[in-house]
């Protein structure tokens, strides 16, 4: 058991209120600050990206006893609907039989997240804006203006889970050799909407993230539970086919007659959405050193911030949250060495899945409707079901499995080379699952590394 010690979080969202569960959980007293209205008492404002919730997501709410709970919020989809211009529609199965990752609404889990830190005991501050901290006495001032009068909060421990564009990182930034860094793709997203039938049925697979790959963009689709579904349009901001490049209603029209002619019933709503709603940014955040000494530190996309491509964002910031509570169960009251072992334990792993969410972004757009990229899924999933002990897909290993991130991004390397091996074999397409095939993915991993990460 730790003292209970009096703790602030900066930030209520889904990493901050998770983070509040578990510090309320091992008793201790939490205040959560936020300088946006209480989400739970306002619409949302058409940025969102519909979440998909995986095997490390589930863990890390498994272990504070909330799993069953958020369950009933989500949809699971159990493989890819690829929508490729002139071919019929085709899936993707994710893994195996049983594994399936799950759809959830961003502002109702939120929503749902808040209530439970509070049922649990943590106190909210919404909009109460924070405008500076003092680290090294673990004070926090918040005030209408950054000008303004400002009040002064005291504290033992304050927790950054303030996003991106972190207030406490910014503080954290004035320390000499603090590392830091950011990236923004030239690819921005909007949100859209595909409405229920009449019967609040939804209109297209409910069991499946649905695609359209289109090289330089592409449409997300993910179901809800109200039947409808949440789409996101990723695009470049400027050039032939961008945000920039539909300016009238015309434009629009013809953009999606043209692209996505399969949902052409949907234009209305998806015009409409198209001009209502915010076109956004992303961006990869990386820094270091976490924490200062054992009074601040920080959590999810305040310390790592990713691009969604993978899916594992919040999986991601959630994970933090576990590590962060085995390190608190082993080292009790030592809070420096807490945040020392936590921060260099997630450090390498939020760097991979950095460096796997872009590379997936590529892979989403352009290589899922390319015959080589499926020919070689077809030869990893028929190898895997043959030798599921010897060959883990990169997928699986990410979203179905609770190893680390850097280890699989390092086994996905690799295994990555064997198939360009494979892929050379001549005459490929019609031996793909040969006992040749076969020999000689067996023979290649007979020279495996060792991977410790």
């Amino acid at each position: 058991m730790q003292t209970p010690k009096k703790i602030a979080i900066v930030g209520s969202g889904l990493v901050g209120s998770l983070l509040a569960i578990y510090l309320r959980k091992a008793g201790h007293e939490v205040e959560v600050f936020d300088r946006r209205k209480d989400v739970r008492k306002v619409e949302f404002s058409g940025r969102s990206i519909n979440l998909a919730m995986s095997n490390r997501g589930w863990k890390s709410l498994r272990a504070v006893g909330i799993e069953d709970e958020i369950k009933k919020l989500a949809l699971p989809l159990d493989k890819r609907a690829m929508h490729v211009n002139d071919k019929p529609l085709y899936y993707q199965k994710y893994g195996k039989e049983e594994e399936a990752i799950f759809s959830i609404s961003r502002g109702v889990l939120n929503r749902k997240m808040i209530t439970l830190a509070e049922e649990a005991g943590a106190k909210f501050r919404f909009e109460e804006k924070v405008w500076d901290i003092d680290m090294a006495e673990a004070k926090l001032y918040s005030g209408e203006s950054e000008k303004g009068k400002w009040k002064e909060y005291q504290f033992d421990l304050i927790f950054g889970a303030d996003g991106a564009f972190s207030r406490v990182r910014h503080k954290m930034q004035r320390q000499s050799r603090f590392n830091y860094s950011q990236h923004f793709i030239n690819v921005g997203y909007k949100e859209l909407n595909i409405a229920p039938n009449e019967d609040g049925s939804h209109k297209m697979d409910n069991a499946s993230f649905h695609i359209w790959p289109r090289g330089e963009f592409m449409l997300i689709a993910m179901p809800n539970l109200d039947g409808s579904f949440t789409c996101t349009l990723f695009m470049p901001f400027e050039g032939e086919n961008s945000f920039e490049s539909i300016k009238t209603e015309k434009d629009a029209d013809l953009f999606f007659e043209k692209h996505f002619p399969d949902i052409s019933h949907e234009i209305e709503n998806l015009k409409r959405d198209f001009f209502k709603n915010p076109t956004s940014s992303m961006v990869t955040i990386k820094c270091f050193p976490w924490s200062y000494w054992e009074k601040v530190t920080l959590v999810g996309d305040s310390a790592h911030a990713i691009v969604p491509f993978y899916g594992q964002g919040m999986n991601a910031g959630f994970e933090d949250i576990l590590v962060l509570n085995q390190k608190m169960k082993e080292h009790g009251d030592d809070w420096e060495r807490i945040f020392e072992e936590y921060q260099k334990s997630r450090k390498p792993n939020t760097d991979a899945i950095a460096e796997l969410s872009y590379r997936n972004f590529v892979e989403m757009s352009s290589k899922t409707a390319d015959p080589d990229f499926l020919l070689r899924k077809k030869i990893e999933n028929w190898f895997s079901n043959k030798h599921p002990n010897t060959w883990v897909p990169l997928y699986s290993r990410v979203t179905f499995s609770d190893k680390p991130y850097a280890e699989a991004l390092a086994i996905g390397d690799y295994q990555r080379k064997i198939m360009d091996h494979i892929m050379e074999i001549p005459g490929i397409e019609k031996k793909w699952d040969s006992s040749e095939v076969e020999n000689k993915i067996l023979k290649l991993l007979n020279n495996k590394p060792a991977f410790s990460v």
